[in-house]
């Protein structure tokens, strides 16, 4: 006899077994990783075997854009939306904006975060003190569980490599001797993974690799002597192909808990290259742009797999911007973004799956790095249009940055510069009046 207890108990199992379909997302952010840095995009200098393997089981994106700086990039990634509508200076996240955390925890999936968090209390005292004790904190950003290096101790970060100092589920570790600040990183949400493995889950490795200071890993010659937190350009090519090992490792564990086919993995960069690093790209030297709003500081790697569902092995032009990641993410797992507001993106989900979709004509960056106490050479807000060949700044500089990536020589061209002049009149209007509301 179907009595109401046994229809609301299939009713129950019918909805767990209908919740376990629902696609995982993986999405790692590298810091200061630029395009020219992989093996799969012409890199010569690193050997990067994981993810160019990620790259022949997926979709590898060339036109991949992000801001020319960490925080603001971030920023774009967690919320969907433009910094314009909601920048408040660098290194801050205000505490009333909503993160994909919240979003995707609200909406049955356990949610997890492990590596470098740098959302609240940037500045020293001596610098901007009006940003002091402000900003999101780890706890209040949406996720269940957490690690993370430079969370609200400001003053005493600690190192983010080697002996590393890291806060998780509200307690501060420091200068854990021996460790590595990315391994601790992974393991942690290999665990978070593995316990959920038969609920959907959520989790955002922001990678602390491969930003400066520039020290010996694990795996390098020097890690066994005082010289293990040693700053030297000399080991980006460590941390390069660590960080590819981390992801590896990563990827073998999704296989042997049989996650792979129900996992969607997005690999991601912040930001262009620090401009210290000369690499080697399809036989040219590349040096890095970190912080310029050129290709050098925003063209970065965007790799994306999900077995099953992805064609491997194939490529796409389609322009990418940050903030189309989260439109992206809650297309291919059914979640609305509509709690999250205002949003900037859209979905490269159709271009995943091989179909055409809806790419992206241009993409409007509106980008300030202030204020920064360390960030001496940016200076102040640029706004911007950009294709793949044209770029128009708002002071009406238009460059041809197909055929001059570094922008030395400002072009004509009409056409051009009045479609996009059209789209920085929109934007404009639409900062004024976010401006003017109380």
């Amino acid at each position: 006899m179907l009595t109401r207890r046994n229809f609301l108990r299939a009713l129950s199992v019918s909805a767990l077994a209908q919740s376990a379909k629902r696609p995982n997302v993986l999405l790692i952010l590298a810091d200061d990783l630029g395009f020219e840095t992989l093996g799969c995009y012409g890199g010569k200098s690193y050997q990067t075997p994981a993810l160019d393997q990620l790259a022949s089981e997926g979709v590898r994106f060339n036109y991949a854009f992000s801001q020319p700086l960490c925080t603001p990039t971030r920023m774009q990634l967690m919320t969907g939306k433009s910094n314009f509508r909601n920048w408040r200076a660098f290194g801050i996240m205000d505490p009333k904006e909503r993160t994909f955390g919240h979003l995707f925890k609200e909406n049955g999936y356990r949610t997890a975060i492990a590596g470098k968090w740098q959302f609240w209390s940037y500045n020293p005292p001596d610098f901007e003190p009006e940003w002091r004790g402000k900003g999101k904190r780890i706890e209040d950003a949406g996720f269940e569980e957490y690690s993370v290096w430079h969370a609200a101790h400001t003053e005493d970060k600690g190192s983010r490599y080697g002996d590393p100092t890291y806060y998780e589920n509200g307690q501060l570790f420091k200068n854990q001797k021996d460790k590595y600040g990315d391994d601790i990183s992974a393991d942690f949400l290999l665990k978070f993974i593995e316990k959920h493995k038969a609920e959907p889950w959520f989790v955002y490795f922001p990678l602390a690799l491969t930003h400066a200071p520039f020290t010996p890993t694990p795996k390098s010659a020097d890690w066994n002597t005082n010289k293990r937190l040693k700053n030297d350009t000399k080991y980006f090519k460590d941390q390069v192909e660590y960080m590819d090992g981390i992801i590896g490792r990563m990827m073998r564990r999704l296989d042997e808990l049989q996650l792979t086919e129900n996992t969607l993995v997005l690999f991601f960069g912040d930001n262009g290259t620090l401009n210290t690093i000369k690499s080697n790209l399809n036989g040219r030297q590349f040096q890095g742009g970190k912080g310029d709003t050129t290709e050098a500081g925003m063209r970065v790697p965007l790799i994306a797999r999900w077995k099953g569902h992805v064609k491997p092995g194939r490529v796409s032009d389609d322009l990418i911007d940050s903030c189309d990641f989260l439109p992206t993410i809650c297309d291919a797992t059914g979640v609305s973004p509509k709690s999250m507001g205002a949003q900037d993106g859209r979905s490269f989900l159709p271009q995943l799956k091989g179909e055409k979709g809806h790419p992206r004509e241009w993409i409007y960056s509106w980008y300030d790095p202030r204020p920064g106490h360390d960030k001496e050479r940016w200076t102040k807000t640029d706004r911007f249009v950009f294709d793949r060949r044209w770029k128009l700044y708002e002071d009406g500089r238009l460059f041809d940055w197909a055929a001059d990536p570094l922008e030395k020589s400002p072009v004509q061209n009409p056409a051009v510069k009045k479609k996009f002049e059209a789209v920085l009149a929109r934007y404009k209007r639409e900062e004024a009046t976010l401006r003017s509301r109380p």
